[in-house]
């Protein structure tokens, strides 16, 4: 049950860090010569783009695979509470590690889109 709770914490959290500047950590920008007004709108446009991945699918997808994987791996060494014990470990661990795969994807796609569009990106 524990397991269960840990795994609907990450999913959560990962669906509220996949909105807004692309997460914690958003694109520093040199803004040198650069048009305070046209960068913020093309700063939410390429948010939108961002907003297209699927930060808690990703997260669940992560947390299925680990699942079974864990529960497998318990289950074999281990026997029965050995599968399910393994089974919410693996699935919380790999929820964090599919949630963490979606919002460094989202941060990769605001900044290439800002770089297409002529800015120094410096992180």
């Amino acid at each position: 049950m524990r397991q269960i709770c840990l795994l609907a914490l990450v999913v959560g959290l990962a669906a509220c860090a996949s909105s807004g500047n692309a997460g914690a950590g958003g694109p520093i920008v040199d803004m040198r010569g650069v048009d305070a007004q046209q960068y913020r709108l093309d700063l939410v446009e390429c948010n939108g783009y961002a907003d297209q991945v699927q930060v808690g699918q990703q997260a669940a997808r992560g947390a299925a695979a680990g699942a079974v994987v864990a529960g497998a791996v318990g289950a074999i060494f281990d026997g029965g509470d050995g599968a399910v014990r393994g089974a919410g470990t693996g699935a919380v661990v790999g929820g964090a590690h599919g949630a963490s795969h979606g919002i460094d994807e989202r941060r990769k796609v605001v900044r290439n889109c800002l770089r297409n569009r002529g800015y120094a990106i410096l992180n």
